[in-house]
């Protein structure tokens, strides 16, 4: 499905490396941020790992949206 939609904007190959690697850079970054932070709640962490694991684009995107808002301010 994705292909066909990527077929149907005129994208080719090297258009859809550089799109999956910017994809792989934002899950990673989501990651690193999640395990390297701390959260007002405990569970948070976990839940955003499960989250971005099994969800990486809309997990990724969700936590770097809502989930950074959730950790524990550092002072």
């Amino acid at each position: 499905m994705l292909a066909t939609l990527f077929a149907f904007m005129g994208l080719g190959g090297a258009e859809v490396a550089i799109v999956g690697l910017l994809i792989l850079g934002m899950v990673i970054w989501a990651l690193i941020d999640v395990i390297k932070s701390e959260f007002t709640r405990p569970n948070n962490k976990f839940v955003w790992i499960l989250v971005i694991v099994f969800m990486p684009i809309l997990g990724s995107f969700l936590y770097l949206i809502i989930g950074r808002g959730q950790r524990a301010t550092r002072y």
